[in-house]
Parts: C-alpha cells; sequence; structure tokens
C-alpha cells in the first residue's frame, strides 16, 4: 500500500495580515505627501571649529540633502509602483473599493463607500475583507500564525 504525501498549509492570522495590508496603504498615503522640509538643502552658511581636512572627501549639506531627496525619491516611487501592481491585479469592484477607501487624497468612510456602490453592509465587510486576503498575497506582506502557539 502506498502512502500518500501530505502537508499541513501554514494558518494566516487574520488581525495581523489586516493590519499588514493597512499600514502599506497608510505608508502610501505618506509618500504621496511632499517631501519633509529636512531633507531640503540648507541656504545659510555654517562655521566649524573643526579644521578641513586635506582628503579627497567632499561633503557639503546640500550635496548630503540632495542625494537624501533623491534616494528617497526613488524608493517612494518603487512603493507606490508595488502597491499600484498589487491593487490592478484585482477586479474592477474590488479595485474601486480599495481606491476610494485607501488611495484616494481624501479619507473616505466605508458607509460612504457601500452607500455609493448599492452594496449591503454586510457585503461590502465581506467583499472588503476577501480582498485584503488578495492583496496580501499579492503584494506578500500576509502574516501566518506561529506553530509553537497554534
Amino acid at each position: 500500500m502506498e502512502k500518500q504525501l501530505s502537508f499541513k498549509l501554514p494558518e494566516i492570522d487574520r488581525d495581523q495580515t489586516k493590519a499588514a495590508v493597512e499600514a502599506a496603504f497608510e505608508k502610501y498615503r505618506f509618500y504621496l505627501l511632499t517631501v519633509p522640509e529636512e531633507r531640503l538643502p540648507k541656504v545659510t552658511a555654517s562655521y566649524s571649529l573643526v579644521p578641513p581636512t586635506n582628503t579627497n572627501a567632499f561633503h557639503s549639506s546640500t550635496e548630503d540633502a540632495v542625494i537624501g531627496k533623491v534616494d528617497f525619491e526613488r524608493e517612494r516611487d518603487k512603493y507606490l509602483d508595488w502597491i499600484i501592481h498589487g491593487v490592478n491585479r484585482l477586479s474592477k469592484m474590488e479595485r474601486e473599493i480599495i481606491y476610494k477607501r485607501y488611495l484616494e487624497d481624501e479619507e473616505t468612510f466605508d458607509y460612504e463607500i457601500y452607500s455609493e456602490l448599492i452594496l449591503s453592509e454586510r457585503r461590502y465587510y465581506r467583499l472588503k475583507a476577501r480582498i485584503f486576503y488578495k492583496l496580501a498575497f499579492v503584494l506578500r506582506i500576509e502574516v501566518y500564525k506561529d506553530e509553537e502557539h497554534s
């Protein structure tokens, strides 16, 4: 008699997965804001009592600010694209819900969305929960329960 191969799939932690998706959307909204003021180059002169070194290394505050700004913008653009690609893999209705709830500039409440889309409250929240799982898998931010605690 042959033995059948079996394996146990890890169980997903629903609350932490939901929190991870919401945190990704919060970070998305943050990145849509302008560059923070501290990343702007300094225009005023600064004086130091430390004598200059005679090495080829030269770092001005303007160069550091520009490098920091470029790095931040590159990271921001990569993150925004990652979220948009994940959302674009959803169905039309699912994309509309996520866009209206999390990706628009103005914050919209759930009851406004399900009223606008003519969905029952129960159906809306079930759909939203399913969307979060899809996004968690697409973005690879799903959270699994530990084997020890099960």
